[in-house]
C-alpha cells in the first residue's frame, strides 16, 4: 500500500513539473512485484510519504501562517512595523493558492480565521476576494487574477529581512517561503528600521508594471505656469503698484485731518475709509510678504498645449482686482471659512460645488435633479430648510406655493440617474453635471436651461471638473477611462485609458496641459492633454483616490483616499514629499490657497483641516527624523456639529467655502 502511495506521488512530481518519467518507474507501473520503490531504504521511504501528505494538506497554509502571524506580533517593537508589513501579501496569497487547489473550505476557514488583521487597511481588497468561491473566479477576476500574478515591493531594513528569514529556515516553513519568494520582492537598506509614519509608501502592490512605471515617470513634463497669465501680468505691474501705494500712503499721512474731518461729517463715508485703510493694511502686509516668499511663485513658464479661450475685458479686470485684494495666508494668518449645510435632504444629496466666488452653490441629487442656490437671494426667504448658510435659510419646496410659485433655487432637469458630480466654470454662468446616466449635460445658469448632453462613456461618470480656463473639462468613469472635452464639441477630444479599476476623480493641472486622475486601483495618473500619454504614475495610497488638488504654481499635487490619508506628490519627480495623516474617514475634497501655502481637506469624520504646504515640502529631513513630524503640519482643524464636508474651494481673494450635509447619523 505505501509502494503504491510512494509511486503515485513519483508519477504526480514528474508529470506536474513537465517531466519524462524514467523507464524504470514505467515498466514499475504495470509491474507492481518489481517495483523499485521496493529497494528505498525505509527511512527514505517515510521520508517520502510524510512529504506527500505535507505537500497534499492544506492544513499546512493555516498552521505556518499562524507560527508567522504570531512570531511578528511578538517581535521587538524596533522592527515589527517592518515586519507586519509581510502579512497581509503572505496572508491573500495563501488564500488564493487554497483556492487554486480546489481546498474550498478550508480557503474559507483560512480566510474567516485571519481577516480581520487587515481589515482597517484593505478591507476594500478583502470583500472583492471574499466572492472568489472557485479556481475559474481566479481567473475570470481581474482583481485576483492580476494579485495572482504581481509581485509586492516591501521596504525593509537589513536586520529585520534576516530575521525573516532566520525564522522561516528554522521553523521550516517551505509553504510560507516559497510564496515570499514568488510573490515578495524585498527593497532592503541598510542601518535601522524605518519610520512607521513611512508606511504608507513602503508597500507597493504593483506587479510586472513596477518597471514601466519607473520608465514612465522619467518622461520630462513641464509644471510651471502658462505664458501670459493674469498672475504673471499682477507680478509684473507688483513692483509699479507698490512704489504707487507708497507715495499714496505718504499723500494719506498728510491728509489725515481731512480723512477725519470727512468721516465725522459722513458715519457711512467714514466707514467706508476706514475699510479702505484695513484693506491697505492687509495689502502692505501681503506686499511686504512676498519678498520672502520669492522663490516659491517664480515657477517656470510653458505655452499652452491646448487652443485658450479668449477672456473677456471686463471679465479680466475684475479677476486683476480679486488677485491685487487677495489676503495673503500662512500658519499666521489662516483664512475665513464661509461653511453652507444642506439640511432635510432625506440622503438624497450626492455631491455640492460651490462656484468661484461663492456666489452660487449647486448640489446633486438621487432623483436626478441639479439644483442650484443664488447666495444673494438665500437670504430673502423666511420659511424653510432646505439649504442654510451664514446670512440665513433658504425655503424648501414645500413653501413655493407661500412665496408667489418661487423656488429659492433653480431646479435642472434632464438626467435620468442620481447625478454625482457638478462643477462651475471660472464665470459661473455655465455648470456641468454628471450621471448615473452616463452622460454629461451643459447648464446655463443665466438662460437657466440645458445646453447639450454629451454622450461617449459607457457607465455611470463618477466626476466631472471645468479646465481652469473653461471651455474645456474632464470626466472620470466606471469605465475606467478619462476624457476631455471642448464645450463646442459633443464627442471626447482625448480618452484617457490605463486605470485597472474605476476613475473616481480628475482634476486639471494649473496650466490646462495635464490633467490627474484617481482610481479605485489606488493609484494616480497623470496625463498629457495634448498626446493622451500618461507621464506619470503615483503609488503609495492603501485604498481608492477620492479627491484631488493642484497647487497655484502647478509644482505640487494633493491627493486624499478613502481611509483617510493625505499624500502631497512632486510632479516633477513622481515620489511623495509627504504624507498628511489626521483625518479618520474618507477625504471628500481638497483645495490650495491662492498663493499656495495652506491646503485645507474635508473629510466624512465632519471636520475640515488646515495643512501648511510650506513646511511640509520643505522640511523631508525633520520627517525622518521624528515620526510625529507630519502631524505638526497640521495647522488648525475646524469641527462640524455633525456635518461631512462634500466640498472646498478657495476664492481668489482666499476666502474658503465649504459645504456639506446635515448628517444626524453621523
Amino acid at each position: 500500500m505505501e509502494e503504491e502511495k510512494i509511486q503515485k506521488f513519483i508519477q504526480d512530481y514528474f508529470k506536474n513539473r513537465g517531466l519524462k518519467l524514467p523507464e524504470e518507474l514505467q515498466q514499475s507501473s504495470t509491474n507492481t512485484v518489481s517495483s523499485p520503490v521496493s529497494q528505498f531504504d525505509p527511512d527514505v521511504v517515510r521520508q517520502i510519504l510524510a512529504f506527500s501528505q505535507f505537500q497534499d494538506g492544506p492544513a499546512r497554509y493555516q498552521d505556518e501562517y499562524a507560527r508567522l502571524r504570531s512570531w511578528t506580533y511578538t517581535s521587538l517593537d524596533l522592527y515589527r512595523h517592518e515586519l507586519l508589513r509581510v502579512l497581509y501579501p503572505v496572508f491573500i496569497h495563501c488564500f488564493m493558492d487554497l483556492v487554486a487547489k480546489g481546498h474550498i473550505q478550508e480557503a474559507r476557514t483560512f480566510f474567516n480565521s485571519f481577516r480581520e488583521d487587515h481589515e482597517m487597511m484593505h478591507l476594500r481588497d478583502l470583500q472583492k476576494l471574499e466572492g472568489v468561491l472557485s479556481p475559474s473566479h481566479l481567473e475570470e477576476m481581474e482583481f485576483a487574477h492580476s494579485l495572482r500574478q504581481s509581485k509586492v515591493n516591501i521596504k525593509i531594513c537589513q536586520y529585520s529581512y534576516e530575521l525573516l528569514l532566520q525564522f522561516l529556515h528554522k521553523s521550516q516553513s517551505t509553504t510560507m517561503l516559497g510564496i515570499i519568494n514568488e510573490h515578495i520582492n524585498f527593497q532592503v537598506s541598510p542601518g535601522q528600521p524605518s519610520s512607521i509614519t513611512d508606511d504608507a509608501e513602503a508597500v507597493t502592490l504593483m506587479g510586472g508594471s513596477q518597471e514601466s512605471a519607473n520608465q514612465i515617470n522619467q518622461k520630462e513634463i513641464h509644471w510651471g505656469l502658462l505664458e501670459d497669465s493674469l498672475e504673471e501680468r499682477l507680478e509684473k505691474v507688483g513692483g509699479m503698484a507698490l512704489d504707487s501705494e507708497r507715495a499714496e500712503g505718504e499723500t494719506k499721512e498728510g491728509e489725515g485731518d481731512e480723512n477725519k474731518k470727512k468721516s465725522i461729517e459722513g458715519g457711512k463715508q467714514g466707514a467706508s475709509i476706514k475699510k479702505q485703510k484695513k484693506d491697505k493694511a492687509v495689502s502692505a502686509t501681503m506686499k511686504s510678504a512676498r519678498p520672502e516668499a520669492t522663490p516659491v511663485p517664480t515657477a517656470p513658464r510653458v505655452k499652452p498645449e491646448l487652443t485658450l479661450p479668449v477672456i473677456p475685458t471686463e471679465v479680466e479686470q475684475s479677476i486683476l482686482e480679486d488677485l491685487r485684494n487677495r489676503v495673503q495666508l500662512s500658519s499666521a494668518a489662516l483664512p475665513s471659512v464661509s461653511f453652507y449645510t444642506f439640511i432635510n435632504t432625506h440622503n438624497g444629496l450626492n455631491c455640492s460645488s460651490i462656484s468661484h466666488d461663492g456666489s452660487l452653490v449647486a448640489g446633486g441629487f438621487s432623483d436626478s435633479s441639479l439644483k442650484v442656490w443664488d447666495m444673494a437671494k438665500i437670504g430673502q426667504q423666511s420659511v424653510g430648510s432646505d439649504l442654510q448658510g451664514e446670512n440665513g435659510t433658504a425655503s424648501s419646496e414645500q413653501v413655493a406655493g407661500s412665496n408667489g410659485g418661487k423656488r429659492p433655487y433653480t431646479l435642472f432637469q434632464g438626467h435620468s440617474g442620481p447625478v454625482y458630480s457638478a462643477t462651475f466654470n471660472p464665470l459661473g454662468d455655465f455648470i456641468l453635471s454628471s450621471s448615473a446616466d452616463s452622460t454629461i449635460r451643459l447648464w446655463s445658469t443665466n438662460l437657466n436651461a440645458n445646453l447639450v448632453c454629451y454622450k461617449g462613456h459607457n457607465y455611470p461618470v463618477w466626476d466631472v471638473q471645468f479646465s481652469p480656463v473653461g471651455h474645456y473639462f474632464a470626466s472620470a468613469s466606471h469605465d475606467r477611462t478619462a476624457r476631455i472635452w471642448s464645450m463646442d464639441r459633443i464627442q471626447p477630444l482625448r480618452i484617457m485609458a490605463g486605470h485597472l479599476s474605476d476613475v473616481d476623480c480628475v482634476q486639471w493641472h494649473s496650466n490646462c496641459n495635464y490633467i490627474a486622475t484617481g482610481s479605485s486601483d489606488k493609484t494616480v495618473r497623470l496625463w498629457d492633454v495634448q498626446s493622451g500619454e500618461c507621464v506619470r504614475i503615483f503609488i503609495g495610497h492603501r485604498s481608492m483616490i477620492l479627491s484631488l488638488a493642484m497647487s497655484p504654481d502647478g509644482r505640487y499635487m494633493a491627493s486624499g483616499d478613502e481611509d483617510g490619508s493625505i499624500m502631497m506628490w512632486d510632479l516633477s519627480t513622481g515620489r511623495c514629499v509627504t504624507p498628511l495623516m489626521g483625518h479618520t474617514s474618507c477625504v471628500w475634497t481638497l483645495a490650495f490657497s491662492g498663493e499656495g501655502s495652506l491646503l485645507a481637506s474635508g473629510s466624512a469624520d465632519c471636520t475640515v483641516k488646515l495643512w501648511d504646504i510650506t513646511a511640509s515640502t520643505k522640511l523631508p529631513k525633520a520627517e525622518e527624523k521624528s515620526g510625529s513630524a507630519s502631524r505638526l503640519r497640521s495647522l488648525k482643524t475646524l469641527p462640524t456639529k455633525s456635518t461631512p464636508v462634500y466640498s472646498l474651494r478657495f476664492s481668489r481673494r482666499n476666502l474658503l467655502f465649504a459645504a456639506g450635509v446635515l448628517s444626524k447619523s453621523v
